[in-house]
């Protein structure tokens, strides 16, 4: 069924030592980080630890900013986002599994800002495809990787998290 998987800690060791450089610089002082559901929060819970960051983390949900949400129809697993603080002036670190088109990180954004206007965000990634329909880089990428267009890059998890290239019709 899984024709390759990658090594998701070690591209999350790179990120946690890159977003600590960041940190202890004090130009991002007393980060939020979000996790956007489900793979984004199983990443951002691991660095969240790691980092001993003093706010909680926060979980978006971003079935409602889809843009395809008209083709796909709505997710049967929509929960709430959960922010435990406002974000209004603060500096956010954004976190993904996986960063291919940018839809995602848009529909993020968008409901990001429904919650107010951070300082600044910081879009932290473990996997950048590298297929951009929309203007949207990350700022910390674990690593990138060339896919075939018959090809999905899937993270599997919490325990353990797995990194696994999939035909597109296995899902």
């Amino acid at each position: 069924m899984t024709s390759n998987t990658l090594n998701a800690e070690a591209l999350l060791g790179k990120m946690q030592q890159e977003l600590s450089s960041l940190i202890t610089s004090g130009t991002k002082p007393d980060p939020l980080m979000i996790g956007i559901r489900t793979g984004g929060v199983w990443l951002a819970e691991k660095l969240h630890e790691e980092l001993n960051l003093n706010s909680p983390l926060g979980v978006l949900d971003i079935s409602f900013h889809r843009d395809d949400f008209d083709q796909s129809g709505l997710n049967p697993k929509v929960q709430p986002s959960k922010l435990p603080c406002t974000t209004e002036g603060r500096h956010i670190i954004l976190v993904d599994d996986v960063i291919m088109s940018g839809r995602t990180i848009r529909a993020a954004m968008n409901e990001l800002f429904d919650f107010g206007r951070p300082a600044s965000v910081t879009l932290v990634t473990l996997l950048d495809l590298q297929q951009r329909e929309l203007p949207i880089q990350a700022d910390i990428i674990g690593g990138t990787l060339a896919i075939g267009s018959n090809e999905i890059v899937k993270l599997t998890g919490p325990e353990p998290l797995a990194l696994e290239i999939r035909n597109r019709s296995e899902g």
